[in-house]
């Protein structure tokens, strides 16, 4: 069973900076791709940027100059950079990994963490 834990999120001012951080344990098979979602209250949960597991990066438009996805591989672990914030980031955001072992492909979700950004 893989688990993800996420950390960073917080409170920020709007145009501050967060770095988010995800740790991924438990997997026996090399992790796939790699992600942050987010949902604000009321909104469903949507894709702000994925990773593969050789860097290559897709960006919600929204986000796009603004947050960075990388990751280490040798660490289990993914990150976001999230730079000049506005409310409209205000969200649980979502660590996302994906594992693909011999005949199938296993999606995991973490926890969550809150970010807020004040105006």
């Amino acid at each position: 069973q893989v688990q993800l834990v996420e950390s960073g999120g917080g409170l920020v001012q709007a145009g501050g900076s967060l770095r988010l951080s995800c740790a991924a344990s438990g997997s026996t098979f090399p992790i796939s791709d790699m992600g942050w979602y987010r949902q604000a209250p009321g909104k469903q949960r949507e894709l702000v940027a994925r990773i593969t597991r050789g860097g290559s990066t897709n960006y919600a438009d929204s986000v796009k100059g603004r947050f960075t996805i990388s990751r280490d591989n040798a660490k289990n672990t993914v990150y976001l950079q999230m730079n000049s914030l506005s409310s409209d980031d205000t969200a649980a955001y979502y660590c996302y990994a994906e594992v693909v072992s011999p005949g199938r492909t296993l999606g995991y979700w973490g926890r969550g963490t809150q970010v807020t950004v004040s105006s």
